[in-house]
């Protein structure tokens, strides 16, 4: 679902991490144009800015708030795209035509937050899961952590007594 429009650049603002765009859609468009993109809100989006030397961009798809004169979107991009960032920069405050499409990125994996890898396993064809017998349990973990701690009360008590004695 490709939607094409015409959008005044609002502004272009940068934060720690990302660049945050606002367009604004204005009169007869706005309502039509709107309603096709509030169930691409929240998600991952490529636009692009006819005529822009960006070319295609990433954005996460902030949110969408229409109003009765206009409609504002607001999209982020990562700082890693740079180099884009600042040929959209040249367009802030102009008319300009913008193409949305959805993307199939996920929110994770645009900011780059990896699923934790957790257990190595495997499934044999009759759908039995198999675990590497030399992987730590958390049983392991949790004795290893209590043992840890005995060490220390033994190594203070030892300090304890040692002081002791010398005195």
């Amino acid at each position: 679902m490709t939607v094409e429009m015409n959008v005044f650049f609002k502004m272009q603002q940068k934060d720690d991490k990302k660049e945050i765009l606002k367009f604004e859609i204005k009169g007869s468009d706005s309502e039509k144009k709107s309603n096709s993109l509030y169930e691409l809100a929240g998600s991952i989006i490529v636009f692009k800015i006819e005529g822009c030397a960006a070319g295609e961009v990433t954005a996460e798809f902030m949110n969408i708030q229409r109003d009765s004169k206009k409609t504002a979107l607001k999209f982020a991009i990562k700082g890693d795209s740079e180099e884009k960032a600042q040929e959209l920069y040249k367009y802030a405050g102009q008319n300009v035509k913008i193409e949305v499409n959805p993307s199939q990125m996920t929110l994770d994996e645009f900011y780059g937050e990896e699923d934790d890898e957790g257990i190595e396993y495997t499934v044999d064809n009759r759908d039995n899961v198999e675990v590497n017998p030399d992987q730590v349990r958390l049983e392991d973990y949790e004795v290893e952590a209590e043992q840890e701690k005995i060490r220390e009360i033994l190594t203070d008590s030892e300090e304890e007594t040692d002081e002791t004695v010398k005195s």
